[in-house]
């Protein structure tokens, strides 16, 4: 996998690739196939600036496709135009919130997951292998570690009717970053989405770790 060519002065590849950096097409190849196998991960998902049509400011949590799928965990978010922020358990039916005080409130699921919906992280037609799968004109920028981890940052853009299944909100074709983990692997790491918003651009952060770690979503009683 790694570009061939290299020059006494540490020279390129067509595309702008470093010569001694892996293809990012190829990374992506293998990061897709990898996260099509994810079956639980963590994830943490960061706001920063304002996204109008996303009402998450952070979240926090597991999530699985096993038995149904799911996910839980924290989140601060605005729903029905109030301001909540505590824990959660999503199930494919039910949504559970928990504020700071009291116990969880049981809510019909697709109130949330029609303008959110963390489990679809992991949909393998929807979510972040379908966008790793038709990013275009990927290049590898550098190796570095994020998030504690060694991993390759590959830049690139997809359209809006790809990413918008994971980062609701988007009206156009935005600019990416992903880091792929420099292993055999090739799992992702972390995704920063460009989202122009008016005349300012608001960035979406989604980290993965834990992979395949056990994860159980049960409903509170």
């Amino acid at each position: 996998m790694l570009v061939s060519g290299c020059t006494s002065n540490g020279g390129s590849t067509p595309g702008g690739q470093t010569s001694t950096l892996p293809d990012g097409a190829a990374l992506l190849k293998s990061a897709t196939e990898a996260t099509r196998k994810i079956e639980t991960v963590h994830f943490s998902l960061k706001v920063n600036g304002t996204v109008n049509a996303i009402p998450v400011q952070n979240a926090d949590g597991d999530i699985t496709r096993l038995g149904g799928g799911g996910a839980q965990g924290t989140v601060k978010l605005t729903l029905l135009g109030q301001l909540i922020e505590g824990k959660f358990v999503l199930t494919p039916d039910d949504l559970y919130l928990q504020g700071p005080t009291g116990g969880y409130q049981k809510l019909d699921a697709s109130l949330v997951t029609n303008i959110y919906d963390p489990s679809a992280i992991l949909d393998p037609d929807r979510g972040v292998a379908n966008v790793l799968g038709n990013i275009q004109d990927p290049k590898t920028e550098k190796r570095e570690t994020v998030d504690g981890v060694d991993a390759f940052k590959v830049n690139g853009r997809v359209a809006k009717d790809v990413v918008s299944r994971v980062v609701p909100g988007v009206s156009s074709d935005v600019d990416l970053s992903i880091w792929v983990r420099d292993n055999d692997t090739r799992d992702p790491v972390k995704a920063t989405v460009e989202v122009p918003q008016g005349d300012q651009t608001a960035t979406v952060d989604l980290s993965l770790s834990e992979i395949g770690k056990p994860v159980t979503i049960t409903p509170p009683n």
